[in-house]
């Protein structure tokens, strides 16, 4: 099964979730604080549970500064309920925001909902006849998931890749944004498809980086984004 780790201080429900999902045969690492959940998720879980609110470091930093080393989903659980808190801890890197109260059962159909999703896209990828896509200076490798310009590898968010191998795959084909939300975070994500410009500003900005000259990805105003046909 699935390696997943809960990261929130509230020891009566991490114990809860724990067995609930060990009974269905994961397993469980499980964190009380911030620091330790950093910690544990260089362990490389695949699924995380990351509670918000929680003493010294909250939820939304600890996405901040583990999102560059983990590609897993993460599914925030907070009783903030504004619709500002969830975009801010969707934009940061979460797959999902979960708000309190809440059913255990709606929890672990959600859980069992984004590893079935992160498995289908493991299995297309390995499957596909394409493990390397290459537009210009830029390499993209869909199998470990990673992305060189003139060779030198980009630092992307799970959330990055995931739209860049949407358009690259599909070069010349325009987006609207909310296809591009529907299908990188979900068609139940709760959430706000103005995320996706967010998310395309700074796939740009590190693009520039190495490479200024070229524009991978274009605005198609009133509409959405298309991957350049490069060659």
């Amino acid at each position: 099964m699935s390696k997943i780790l809960i990261i929130d201080d509230e020891t009566d429900f991490v114990e809860l979730l724990k067995d609930s999902l060990e009974s269905k045969g994961h397993s469980v690492l499980t964190a009380y604080d911030g620091k330790t959940g950093v910690e544990k998720a260089k362990e490389q879980p695949e699924l995380i549970i990351l509670d918000v609110m929680m003493p010294g470091i909250d939820g939304y930093e600890v996405c901040r500064e583990i999102r560059d080393i983990v590609l897993c989903p993460i599914i925030f659980l907070s009783a903030k309920q504004s619709e500002t808190d969830k975009i801010k801890g969707l934009a940061l890197g979460g797959d999902d925001y979960l708000v309190k109260p809440f059913g255990l059962k709606e929890l672990m159909v959600r859980i069992d909902a984004h590893l079935r999703r992160e498995k289908r896209a493991i299995l297309l990828n390995e499957a596909g006849k394409r493990i390397f896509i290459h537009f210009k200076k830029l390499t993209i490798d869909l199998k470990s998931r990673e992305v060189k310009i003139k060779g030198i590898p980009l630092t992307l968010t799970k959330r990055e890749f995931d739209i860049i191998e949407l358009l690259s795959l599909h070069p010349g084909q325009v987006f609207s944004k909310e296809q591009i939300y529907e299908r990188v975070w979900g068609y139940d994500a709760e959430g706000d498809f103005s995320t996706v410009t967010e998310h395309v500003k700074k796939i740009r900005a590190k693009f520039a980086e190495i490479d200024p000259d070229t524009q991978y990805i274009a605005t198609v105003w009133g509409i959405g984004y298309r991957w350049e046909k490069l060659i």
